[in-house]
């Protein structure tokens, strides 16, 4: 134990370190090298991950389909309006438009790298990824599920991936295993990140990194809410357990401005396993039912039009769709169904028989590509889907910024798309920059502070390629921003002792105190990080509109949200950690709070239910657009431990009339 508590310190400088190992990551350590060499400097790059980049990620379990696929039949305004409505009118066009005219180039390189794709032939007829057939960039013809999404054969996606990251970037500038937990400013300019700090979950090991400029992309925030899989099923959620807000809680201790915080997303998924839907109501045309079988879109289309002009678009947004649905379970119309007995039907009558039995395989492929646990309900309950229909239950909520949600990072744009350089709402703290673009892409308000993916705010529906497309836009712009700041050196603004101290204080906690009791989890000096989040979960579930209140909070429920969890985060400096994996789970924790609470503030500022079907404000019932569509930022202050939100003033760059013709 004396070797636990005492840990060896490493220190190490790069020029460049890369947080994460997902496809944002994976995109930047594979796009970097070049421009590396195009600079014709000594620019040393580092990659840090707290797991192994083969099953890293939101992606680490493999996908059935790539979401964001722009294609020769749609372009990148099409993609910036889509994103849009899909999130109630309040996004980044310039975020999206720029992903859109870029994304498309990683796919044809997964495919160039081996990711077998689905295709169509010359007649029309399907044809999975094991055929091979013309590749995408010389014209071959994608399956699409939808108007976005492609089908692929994708249970190796992110291994595909990671192997073509780790080659270019060379596994000597890589190190998995470490859990970075802070980041530190720079000791002559408060607003300059200077280096991270983390630990070995494998080895008795502290790093301190300085570094001129860092990626954070270590993914969204799950398992803030209580989720619904409890008991034997505690950890089965549908967005990656790992992703504990480390990317949110990080950049805001670190200064960075935040964006709107208060978006999450709560998927629909068939119910207990989380698998996805995505294939069935796209490829397969199927559709969910109440417990009656009636098509509750078709049932309450009228409340779209209390929502314009958001419910009126061909494809209303993903919180509508939702907020229909729930008005049968709120109404004792449940459960509600996927209709896979129908659907399957269906398509007997217009395919040929081989195409038949290829799309009854991918009914299971469709999961085993992706969520294994759902074909796990399947079998246990004796579900063959042509003939048995699944039940669907919407889940508790997640804070992301690359899927269906939009939190995040404050991240500066491209100059070349007419976003605007001034700002017109009043509040906006005086050391904020008052554009969209401060001169390098993917960086947030903290000089030499990037991020991608998951961290970017104002612009979801990045998906999978999206966030490896924005890691490499992101390794671009760091080459240059480390070239303009050759001169720069970085130096920390804490010294290595606090900085020890502070990463072990969970261990510090634990030896201190391990032997007041004879019951080592029971101790009235310290709590078990298992215990914290329980609190966690329970004071978010039951106050900021989790599934036990069907999302539904107020203003009175937040202000008690507030006080709980004030009590929580002193709570925090009293986890204990026995070992490695403990001090993991603290740190998670001590992520998980921060975003949180951030959540919960964005939420208590937005005088409005802008989400409907995701959460919503009882007290504030309603879609605000005079005076609400905007967007709702903060920033923390690592000293006073407090948030302040303001707004920033959305404007549209792309024209969105063409949604509602």
């Amino acid at each position: 134990m004396a070797e636990f508590g005492n840990p060896e310190v490493v220190q190490e400088e790069v020029d460049i370190l890369l947080i994460g190992g997902g496809m944002a990551c994976s995109g930047a350590a594979y796009e970097i090298g070049p421009w590396v060499q195009a600079a014709g400097a000594d620019i040393k790059v580092k990659l840090v991950d707290k797991a192994a980049m083969d099953r890293s990620g939101a992606v680490a379990q493999g996908l059935s389909a790539i979401n964001t696929y722009i294609g020769s039949e749609q372009d990148p305004a099409d993609y910036a309006r889509m994103v849009s409505n899909d999130l109630m009118g309040i996004t980044r066009d310039d975020l999206a438009y720029d992903l859109g005219r870029h994304v498309d180039e990683s796919v044809h390189l997964f495919e160039e790298w081996g990711l077998p794709i689905w295709k169509t032939d010359e007649n029309g007829e399907r044809h999975d990824g094991s055929k091979g057939m013309t590749p995408l960039k010389d014209g071959g013809k994608p399956v699409r599920s939808g108007k976005w999404q492609i089908m692929i054969n994708g249970e190796s996606y992110k291994w595909i991936v990671a192997e073509a990251a780790k080659k270019a970037l060379g596994m000597d500038n890589i190190q998995e295993r470490i859990f970075i937990v802070k980041l530190v400013n720079d000791k002559n300019d408060p607003n300059r990140i200077a280096g991270a700090v983390g630990f070995s979950v494998r080895e008795h090991k502290l790093f301190i990194f300085k570094a001129k400029a860092i990626l954070l992309a270590a993914g969204g925030c799950v398992n803030i809410f209580r989720p619904r899989s409890v008991g034997e099923g505690q950890g089965r959620a549908w967005y990656p357990v790992w992703n504990a807000g480390s990317t949110y809680a990080m950049a805001a201790e670190a200064g960075a401005e935040l964006t709107m915080m208060e978006n999450r997303f709560v998927p629909t998924r068939f119910k207990d396993g989380y698998g996805p839907v995505g294939a069935w109501f796209l490829l397969f045309k199927s559709k969910a039912t109440n417990a009656f079988g009636e098509v509750y879109m078709d049932r309450n289309k009228e409340m779209l039009d209390d929502y314009p002009p958001y419910g009126q678009a061909a494809v209303p947004a993903s919180c509508l769709r939702n907020h229909l649905m729930l008005k049968e379970m709120r109404e004792g119309r449940g459960p509600i169904w996927m209709d896979t007995v129908t659907a399957l039907a269906n398509l007997r009558e217009t395919l040929s028989p081989r195409e038949v039995k290829h799309l009854e395989a991918e009914a299971w492929e469709d999961f085993l590509d992706m969520c294994i646990g759902q074909c796990g309900i399947w079998a246990g309950e004796n579900i063959e889907p042509e003939k048995k229909n699944s039940e669907l239950m919407p889940t508790e909520p997640y804070l992301l910024g690359s899927h269906s949600g939009c939190c995040g990072i404050w991240t500066s744009g491209p100059d070349d798309v007419g976003a605007p350089t001034e700002e017109t709402e009043a509040g906006v703290p005086e050391h904020l920059p008052k554009g969209w673009n401060w001169g390098y892409r993917g960086m947030t308000t903290i000089s030499g502070l990037f991020t991608a993916g998951d961290g970017v705010g104002a612009s979801g529906h990045k998906f999978s390629s999206g966030s490896h497309a924005e890691g490499r836009m992101a390794a671009k712009a760091m080459v240059k921003y480390v070239m303009d700041n050759k001169d720069f050196t970085p130096e920390l603004d804490t010294d290595v002792d606090t900085l020890i101290e502070e990463i072990y204080r969970p261990v510090r906690n634990y030896l201190e105190h391990k032997d007041y009791t004879t019951a080592i989890d029971v101790n009235p000096n310290y709590i078990t990080p298992r215990m914290l989040q329980f609190r966690l979960q329970k004071v978010m579930d039951e106050y900021v509109a989790g599934v036990a209140t069907y999302y539904t909070t107020n203003e009175h429920m937040l202000d008690l949200a507030e006080q709980k969890l004030e009590m929580l985060k002193e709570d925090a400096l009293k986890m204990r950690a026995k070992d490695l994996h403990e001090l993991l789970r603290a740190w998670e924790n001590y992520h998980r709070i921060l975003t949180a609470e951030a959540h919960m503030k964005h939420i208590q500022f937005r005088q409005e239910s802008r989400y409907p079907g995701f959460y919503y404000r009882m007290d504030k019932n309603f879609v605000d657009e005079e005076n609400w569509k905007c967007f709702v930022n903060s920033v923390y202050d690592k000293e006073t431990k407090t948030y302040k939100c303001f707004k920033r003033a959305h404007v549209d760059i792309v024209d969105k009339a063409k949604l509602f013709k």
